[in-house]
């Protein structure tokens, strides 16, 4: 797990379907959601990735998933389009909803406490895994052929269950603090598209700093202030789920993944994953393999 740090987003505008307290969509192969951007919005966000894997950037988060994924995001959480979550995926389930979409006060009920709880600890962003995330993908498909009194209490099921399952991690575990200021917005969102499309060479600070008109000095003193961290750091975080990525999905060699993912210099890759991942290049693979292996064929 990496974490990086908040920049300003965008605000998505989302609406239920008609008819409708919440917004249900699925995602399939031939009608990919591709959202490339960082955005927020005020509605709570459950998303259900079956059998997928790709780059979470949640808040101060980055990682990456492998054999699908359970995700819930409170409101307000800054996260980066998961523009290849389909990759070895058949569907992705979203659901968006208002905290108030059944009333003012109705998760302050008495029998709605686990559930407004649920929503508290949603505000770093949630990941569920395990018996969790399979039952609850199973149930949200079954939303889309109930009718609409079927689907809104099968709904607060599921949404019970989260609240009650101990299966999950916390992906911003220091917690979000969303300052929205609006002349950052367009330019940083400049600076992740440019690091996404060109990561894998080597860029320099005149490139990157003439890519959003500043000086190097101005860009390197305006980016660590925005983001906490150096850019050279931030790149090299990039990298390092990149590499992730390609040690899940590909048959490279660990030496073929350094160089894929942007390093030209093996022993500081190595260096730098165990720093950021806690283990090795290749200690992370079989852990990846074991899981996927669990996933398809123990689960």
């Amino acid at each position: 797990m990496i974490r990086v740090p908040l920049s300003a987003p965008s605000l998505e505008r989302i609406e239920p379907n008609f008819g409708h307290s919440f917004a249900l969509r699925k995602f399939e192969d031939n009608n990919p959601n591709t959202q490339p951007f960082w955005h927020f919005h005020p509605e709570l966000e459950i998303v259900y990735i079956k059998h997928g894997s790709g780059k979470r950037h949640i808040g101060n988060h980055i990682s990456y998933y492998s054999g699908g994924d359970l995700i819930f995001l409170g409101p307000n959480l800054p996260h980066y389009g998961f523009t290849d979550r389909l990759s070895g995926s058949s569907s992705e389930i979203v659901v968006q909803m208002k905290v108030d979409f059944l009333g003012n006060n109705f998760f302050k009920l008495p029998e709605m406490q686990m559930i407004d709880q649920l929503f508290e600890r949603s505000k770093s962003g949630l990941s569920f895994y395990g018996n969790t995330k399979n039952e609850i993908g199973a149930r949200l498909n079954s939303l889309f052929y109930m009718d609409q009194f079927d689907k809104l209490n099968e709904f607060l099921r599921i949404l019970q269950m989260l609240a009650v399952s101990k299966e999950y991690n916390i992906l911003n575990a220091s917690g979000i603090a969303l300052v929205i200021q609006a002349q950052d917005t367009n330019r940083i969102d400049a600076v992740y598209k440019y690091v996404r499309s060109h990561f894998t060479e080597s860029i320099q600070l005149e490139e990157i700093a003439a890519e959003v008109n500043m000086t190097i000095p101005s860009f390197c003193r305006y980016f660590k202030k925005v983001t906490g961290k150096t850019f050279t750091e931030f790149v090299n975080e990039f990298r390092i789920v990149h590499a992730c990525k390609l040690l899940s999905e590909e048959q490279f060699s660990i030496s073929e993944v350094c160089y894929e993912s942007g390093f030209n210099n093996f022993s500081h890759f190595n260096r730098l994953f165990k720093q950021k991942t806690g283990k090795n290049p290749n200690a992370y693979r079989k852990e990846v393999e074991k899981v996927v292996y669990d996933e398809f064929y123990v689960g």
